[in-house]
């Protein structure tokens, strides 16, 4: 999870059982958006965030061909804390490819922006 994430989203998925590891609680809380996402690219984590610049960051690596483990965004006002923590609980379930970026767009998942391949 990036740092900026709601800390009721985490909790609403701890407490369906979803494992979570929480930028502050991997002591990653002062990375820069592209050190973090190299940060869970090497724990081999999805991050989770609701930066735009993040999102930016994703994107370039995926026009650069860097690989990362992938990046789902949700702006702020566009999900409730509840549907993240449904949507989140089921992309844990099923799994996000390596390099994927999903994008929640008008309450929808809009398609993935691209792929690393």
């Amino acid at each position: 999870m990036d740092v900026h994430v709601p800390v009721a989203i985490t909790h609403g998925l701890v407490l369906r059982g979803v494992d979570v590891l929480t930028a502050q609680l991997d002591r990653a809380a002062e990375l820069e958006d592209s050190a973090l996402l190299a940060r869970a690219t090497e724990l081999g984590r999805v991050l989770f965030s609701q930066d735009s610049d993040l999102l930016a960051e994703a994107g370039a690596r995926q026009r650069s061909n860097k690989p990362f483990a992938g990046v789902v965004y949700a702006h702020q006002l566009g999900i409730t804390i509840g549907q993240a923590v449904t949507d989140l609980e089921l992309l844990a379930q099923v799994g996000v490819v390596d390099g994927c970026i999903l994008q929640k767009r008008d309450l929808r998942w809009g398609d993935s922006i691209g792929r690393h391949s």
